[in-house]
């Protein structure tokens, strides 16, 4: 196959994958925020470290228009950096229980989601679109991952799979994510969807 075909296939690739995004969107709310919530104490000391980050915003930019090129970049943003960096606890990489940090080699899932947003900060997307969101997971255990936020639905960009999915349809309980307008700043979620409880194993 020459270069030129290649190109093209991946082009007609992702289109397709942005039609099938738009077509899951429909009906589908964004996350709705309810009110001031506690910062993580990790992204409490990430800010101190990168206080640049974490200024509060001019204003709200509102959602960032989904187009082709974007979602491309969401994709490989996400892929890039899942298949970059190698799984590690905090307690083995820093020798702490909690430590939000941008990976090199390895790190946990905040840190996955900090360099995801960092990198699309890069192409461009807006600071206030890029919101590192607290979840737990349907076995009860905390989770980190970072939304997205679009004209088409808020997206998650998840370290446990390479997939992107709008945040109603994953299985997890959203708690709280930065505010769109001051990085420092966290808010509640109302997830508003009925919780998926894990089966518990019979001894």
């Amino acid at each position: 196959m020459t270069k030129k075909n290649t190109i093209g296939f991946a082009i007609i690739a992702a289109l397709i994958a942005f039609a099938s995004a738009q077509a899951a969107f429909a009906g589908q709310p964004s996350m709705k925020v309810i009110g001031k919530a506690s910062q993580p104490i990790g992204h409490y000391e990430f800010c101190k470290r990168y206080a640049s980050e974490c200024r509060p915003l001019a204003a709200d930019p509102g959602p960032v228009r989904l187009t082709p090129a974007l979602w491309q970049d969401i994709l490989d943003v996400n892929y890039t950096v899942n298949t970059t960096i190698k799984p590690a606890t905090d307690m083995e990489i820093y020798g702490v229980e909690e430590w939000w940090e941008y990976p090199t080699v390895a790190g946990d899932c905040e840190d996955y989601a900090l360099l995801k947003r960092r990198q699309l900060i890069q192409k461009g997307v807006p600071v206030g679109d890029l919101l590192m969101t607290v979840v737990l997971q349907p076995n009860g255990e905390g989770h980190a991952v970072l939304t997205v936020r679009t004209d088409r639905g808020d997206f998650v960009l998840d370290n446990m799979r390479d997939k992107v999915m709008l945040w109603s349809d994953t299985e997890y309980t959203y708690l709280k994510r930065q505010s769109s307008d001051d990085p420092g700043q966290w808010m509640k979620i109302q997830d508003g969807r009925a919780p998926i409880v894990a089966a518990v194993p019979k001894n």
